[in-house]
């Protein structure tokens, strides 16, 4: 009975050690496992589809918006899935992707065609593509959030949470080339509507500051 109680106690302790000796790129819970797999496969999906546009976009503007978030989203792809791998700070650190358009936003709405789905690969246009973007860089948006925070590796955790600003920048860069091209129309409530919805809302006191 000794001897079990023994065997045992060494079993206890070398749990630990044999999970330290599996290095820091076994520091990922299951869940975590799976949640890595799903956005790194998002990611790629993206970058290929983001291929697909480019060989069809028109419009120069929007094909050097393409290419520059490429470019930006290859770099972050290698910066995840290298600390992914290793647990480890990668050797490129997240960067901070800076849009080209400006912030000038246009309200109002203008009468247009009625729209309905393409019928045809040939009919798409420089603004199917556009929305198709944004609705990846929106999509990745959240992924990342989500993904962040059931992340238990605080090294990964940090990098997918600090890309979470570059995928909100990508989406607001596309909204305004939208915007600035009549694709993305925002309509406005009147100027007393306005002010109501403004004026419905008062600070709360802090409490326990001095």
């Amino acid at each position: 009975m000794q001897n079990q109680n023994q065997n045992q106690m060494q079993n206890n302790t070398q749990m630990p050690q044999n999970m330290a000796n599996q290095g820091t790129s076994h520091n990922h819970g299951a869940h975590e496992m799976m949640d890595s797999h799903e956005l790194i496969g998002g990611l790629i999906g993206m970058m290929e589809q983001y291929q697909l546009y480019d060989q069809h976009i028109q419009d120069q503007e929007l094909k050097g918006i393409l290419q520059r978030q490429t470019s930006f989203l290859t770099q972050m792809y290698n910066t995840i899935v290298e600390s992914f791998q290793t647990g480890q700070d990668p050797q490129v650190p997240t960067q901070q992707y800076k849009m080209q358009q400006n912030n000038e936003v246009t309200y109002g709405t203008q009468a247009g065609q009625p729209k309905k789905p393409k019928q045809s690969v040939n009919e798409f246009t420089d603004e199917c593509f556009s929305s198709f973007m944004l609705g990846h860089t929106k999509s990745m948006a959240s992924g990342l959030t989500m993904a962040a925070v059931e992340m238990n590796n605080p090294v990964l955790r940090r990098i997918i949470g600090d890309s979470v600003p570059n995928m909100i920048e990508m989406s607001y860069e596309l909204f305004l080339y939208q915007n600035k091209h009549g694709y993305y129309q925002l309509p406005k409530l009147d100027a007393q509507d306005m002010n109501n919805m403004l004026q419905a809302y008062t600070k709360a006191p802090q409490q326990g500051m001095h």
